[in-house]
């Protein structure tokens, strides 16, 4: 599923664009930063669907680049059936930002997927951009050859927003097999929630604000759903989609960010809220993130605000690309981990079986799991609008706080990155971040416990479906 919305700088009090957004996976998730890396000439990467995807295909070697750039990314275990680890996107060194979200095909191109498929699926499509991409139309560029050279493996459709600091594009591949995608422009002026990805009415022919491929509109034809002598416009969601248009929800939520921003240039706090609001973001929220679109002094000072469940009871807490590692609470924990129940813990550092031992090194399990406990404040919170309240608020207060302190973090490793220490630097956002995102899970701790002995002593505690009965309390 997955929600995206892009805002063009020419809205926002700080003059830059900001992408927002998160996933929609029930299975565990994990923060990472991936190091800059060399390849070798004959190097690959395995990709697409294996058979017991629910639209299942064939695995297959591609090969790897040369390079790959440092970047930050959420990965989790299970969608669909596409292999782990996946990735929703992420932000990488050069200032290139990915989301993905999900974009139903028509039935007719669902239904004509081979069932053989092969090629990357939506995962590595956003792995590799995140991986190689310096610009957000490069991005477009590597998924437009990479469909064309190996195809692609679809679970029914799918979108990425990649945004850089100077623009933005939509990008839609479609089931069937057939190579289809198609690409939008977004600019400084736009404001573009997706979910799903959505694109409609496109020009006959290719410009500088929508791009597909040369047989896109061919294909169609050939399929008896258009006719360019009707005159009639190529509406791409009408065609190739599920012909529903954009989803309610995104129409409000756009609408929401222009009033605001008609009021007034958008704040991060706005932003924030484009994510938050109760009204979009529930369980199915696996995590957030809101990526400030950038032009530093160095890559190292880019950064992402990251939530470890839905930012609506959780909050969004700074985590730089220069710094050495994240916490081992927040990284891949067992818990909701697909297939975990049936492996071991192996005190040796590399798997051996990963059939019967876990990927979860020893030393990281004994750490507490962040998305477990905001998870078990989720609940809670739910269950009681008073206690919703109650953490809405600490959390928009933290993200205030964090927010008047990320300059001077962001100020002070600059200076010691000018003086020629990149060590101190790292050492700096490292040390900053860890101590936010472990006060906010100790804050996370408090809440779950306050709010879990109300909800018990108040008999609404959801424990069987319904509230508990007096002599079950104890």
């Amino acid at each position: 599923m997955s929600y995206g919305i892009y805002i063009g700088r020419n809205l926002t009090a700080d003059g830059h664009a900001w992408l927002a957004g998160y996933g929609d996976e029930p299975s565990s998730h994990w923060l990472e930063i991936i190091d800059r890396a060399e390849h070798a000439a004959d190097a690959t990467i395995t990709v697409g669907v294996g058979p017991d995807s629910d639209m299942p295909g064939h695995r297959t070697e591609i090969p790897q680049a040369a390079r790959t750039a440092r970047h930050m990314r959420v990965s989790y275990s299970y969608y669909l059936g596409v292999p782990a680890p996946i990735t929703n996107g992420g932000l990488n060194e050069h200032g290139v930002a990915v989301r993905d979200i999900w974009s139903t095909s028509r039935k007719a191109l669902i239904e004509m997927t081979p069932k053989d498929q092969t090629g990357p699926n939506y995962s590595d499509l956003a792995r590799i951009v995140v991986e190689r991409a310096t610009t957000a139309r490069e991005g477009v560029d590597i998924m437009a050859r990479l469909i064309a050279e190996h195809g692609y493996s679809c679970y029914g459709g799918n979108s990425h927003i990649i945004a850089d600091p100077d623009e933005a594009w939509v990008v839609i591949q479609f089931s069937g097999g057939k190579g289809l995608w198609v690409a939008e422009r977004l600019g400084p002026d736009d404001i573009r929630a997706s979910r799903p990805g959505y694109v409609g009415v496109v020009p006959l022919e290719p410009d500088e604000t929508y791009l597909y491929p040369e047989h896109f509109i061919q294909t169609a034809v050939d399929l008896g759903w258009y006719d360019p002598a009707s005159g009639a416009p190529f509406d791409v969601n009408a065609i190739y989609g599920d012909g529903k248009g954009p989803w309610k929800g995104m129409a409000w939520v756009e609408e929401q960010m222009r009033q605001r921003a008609a009021a007034a240039p958008l704040t991060f706090a706005d932003v924030c809220w484009s994510i938050q609001t109760e009204t979009l973001t529930g369980d199915t929220a696996g995590y957030g993130q809101v990526v400030p679109l950038v032009h530093p002094s160095h890559s190292d000072l880019r950064m992402m605000w990251h939530a470890p469940v839905g930012p609506v009871t959780a909050p969004l807490v700074p985590v730089f690309l220069g710094q050495t590692e994240v916490p081992d609470e927040f990284g891949q924990h067992r818990y909701l981990t697909t297939g975990e129940a049936h492996r071991f813990l192996d005190r040796r550092k590399e798997v051996t079986d990963p059939d019967t031992v876990s990927h979860v090194p020893q030393g990281v399990e004994v750490a507490d799991s962040a998305v477990y406990q905001y998870k078990r404040l989720m609940h809670l919170a739910f269950q009681d609008d008073a206690l919703l309240r109650e953490v809405w608020d600490h959390w928009r207060l933290m993200e205030t706080k964090l927010a008047e302190d990320v300059p001077a973090v962001l100020r002070s490793a600059e200076l010691l990155l000018e003086a020629g220490e990149p060590a101190l630097a790292r050492r700096l956002m490292t040390r900053e971040s860890h101590a936010w995102l472990s006060k906010g899970l100790e804050d996370c701790r408090a809440l779950v416990a306050s709010g879990y002995a109300r909800l018990r002593l108040r008999d609404a505690l959801n424990r069987h479906g319904k509230p508990l009965a007096p002599e079950q309390y104890w």
